[in-house]
């Protein structure tokens, strides 16, 4: 990748936040942006300097919405210093191949037919079959497995454990996948590492899963063993590791880390940025923001959390000169001694794969009690990096789309409906930089059965830098799952906000630093978990419509100033630019 590349253009990019934000605020071309702020410190050789319209819209975005675009203060700032800015995170780079807008069209491989699958008799099951394709096509070195029109029934979960395959079928309202069987049935009971009589399938593992064959097989061998493992990017026990170099210090935003040894790294390698905490928890404190609350909180009595430290960032190298080594995303943290940086090895991911164009339906059961889930489960991406699903439904499912220990993952055109759903999507044990796109939670056809529970978009275990954009959740909430997410952002999304969300108190805060609200149009006018100024700290609550607190309703973790933002509040579509990730990536 060429330095302009891994900049993004750096010596340009303040000058293209002019252009789209004044493009998105006129409705006319970045000359109507009515001047330009000085340049600041952002990373070496921005020269450009931050947007300056504020006119109102002239043409037909403000006859659509019927009101004036405004740009906040905020957006301002941001443009100034996007990679460091106290309360938005830059995610511009989310998603596959850092927000590639297109999926690769690998060439056709195997056909499931070939292998034995039989359309629409109700009666076979096509999981060998369509197994059996896909792991021809991993023998193959990569590429498509075709499953044609029809219904197809399966008893048993799909695997997607190979690199570069991808599972077509021939669109979401043309091809089925009918699960009989759930999680429990197929693999075995799986208690929680935490203790208790939680069920883990309430929270991990899909009937298409997409992990590395031999991660998979050590998840599957530790669960009907009853050795109830850690899910994350260096296996069961967190010990399939190796130093590959030690990292000197270096501040949130950097794009350019120093290291001791770079022998072993070399450019396209993907690599483990890992961070331990220090006996005084002054990471965790660091990932709340810092200042006075954090310093104040206790941390030692939260052990679920701390039970996720190390933080483990998965991210490829761009370019090695030396000991300069240039990565694919700048920082989401900094490097400090007392936290032993180094860059690892990690188990062998799942990269290049995906699954479209299909809809996985479960066997229409009762939603399970709360914790208690059969694992009717969906499509989860586990250890997965630039993976993709687009165009995919599930229905009647305990829990949809997953992303568990995943990275760089797009999820675009994805629903989920039927009876209803415990997490219509989950993201934990440390994802990042996942981005989940025109993406729908459909009401539920049956009412909630007693002791159930709905969260809706959740996020948990020290995930950052996630994105939900252009959203339709007609039920669920933003639900941040304790364990102390940061850095994440919900974009351009319309939520009937009637969802809870859940969390041990031994999972510490609901929110670290740099959460961003940014155009919601909250259709019940419930605050919780939408309006977060008042308990996220170094957060921004932008653009959302005037709401109150009821039903479920929390106190910040933290005391004193949270230093976080409220701007454009009491509004519905006036913030320009509309869509946060899509004024980023374009920049």
């Amino acid at each position: 990748m060429s330095e302009k590349h891994v900049g993004i253009s750096r010596r340009g990019l303040l000058g293209s936040a002019v252009a789209v934000a004044g493009a998105a605020v006129t409705g006319g071309p970045a000359a109507a942006a009515s001047g330009r702020a000085p340049a600041s410190a952002g990373p070496p050789g921005t020269d450009a300097g931050a947007i300056g319209a504020t006119a109102a819209p002239t043409g037909t975005e403000a006859a659509r919405h019927g009101v004036h675009g405004q740009v906040p203060a905020l957006w301002r700032e941001f443009t100034r210093s996007p990679f460091t800015h106290p309360q938005i995170p830059y995610v511009g780079r989310a998603g596959f191949r850092a927000g590639a807008t297109r999926f690769p069209r690998r060439p056709v491989v195997a056909d499931v037919r070939d292998f034995g699958a039989v359309a629409d008799d109700g009666v076979t099951d096509c999981a060998p079959a369509i197994n059996r394709a896909i792991a021809a096509a991993g023998r193959a070195g990569g590429g498509t497995v075709l499953i044609p029109p029809g219904t197809f029934r399966v008893d048993d979960l799909i695997r997607v454990g190979h690199s570069n395959v991808v599972l077509r079928g021939a669109g979401s309202d043309r091809t089925k996948l009918y699960a009989t069987r759930s999680l429990t049935e197929l693999i075995g009971v799986y208690g929680s590492r935490y203790g208790g009589d939680k069920s883990s399938w309430s929270w991990a593992g899909g009937l298409i899963w997409l992990a590395p064959t031999a991660r998979l097989d050590s998840l599957v061998a530790a669960v009907r063993a009853k050795a109830w493992p850690f899910e994350g990017w260096t296996g069961n026990r967190r010990d399939e590791w190796e130093t590959l170099t030690t990292v000197a210090p270096a501040t949130r935003g950097s794009w350019t880390v120093t290291v001791t040894d770079p022998r072993r790294l070399k450019a396209g390698r993907l690599v483990l940025l890992r961070l331990a905490d220090d006996a005084g928890h002054t990471l965790l404190e660091h990932m709340a923001g810092g200042g006075p609350g954090p310093e104040a909180y206790y941390w030692d009595d939260k052990t679920k959390l701390t039970s996720y430290v190390p933080y483990e960032w998965p991210v490829r190298v761009s370019r090695v000169r030396g000991t300069k080594v240039t990565l694919e995303r700048p920082l989401p943290l900094d490097i400090r001694p007392e936290w032993d940086p180094r860059l690892t090895t990690l188990v062998e991911p799942l990269t290049g794969s995906g699954v479209e164009g299909l809809t996985l339906e479960a066997v229409e059961t009762p939603q399970p009690p709360h914790l208690l889930d059969k694992g009717y489960n969906g499509v989860v991406f586990q250890c997965a990096y630039d993976c993709w699903a687009d165009d995919v439904v599930v229905r009647h499912v305990d829990n949809g789309f997953g992303l568990v220990a995943a990275s760089a993952c797009t999820l675009r055109r994805t629903r989920v409906a039927g009876r209803g759903s415990h997490h219509p999507y989950f993201c934990r044990e440390g994802s990042h930089d996942n981005l989940v796109e025109d993406f729908t939670i459909e009401q539920r056809t049956v009412p909630a059965p007693a002791n159930t529970q709905l969260h809706g978009i959740n996020v948990e275990g020290l995930s950052s830098h996630n994105v939900w954009s252009r959203g339709d959740m007609r039920m669920g909430t933003f639900d941040s799952h304790r364990g102390m997410p940061f850095a994440n952002v919900r974009t351009d999304i319309t939520v009937d906000n009637n969802g809870r969300h859940g969390g041990d108190a031994s999972a510490g805060p609901l929110f670290g630093a740099r959460f961003t609200h940014w155009n919601i149009r909250d259709t019940n006018n419930r605050a919780g978990l939408v309006k977060i100024d008042g308990l996220a700290p170094y957060s921004a609550t932008v653009g959302v419509n005037t709401c109150t607190e009821f039903d479920q309703i929390d106190v910040p973790d933290f005391t004193g100033d949270l230093r976080s933002r409220l701007e454009l509040y009491g509004t519905t579509d006036v913030v320009r630019p509309r869509n946060l990730y899509e004024a980023q990536r374009d920049l």
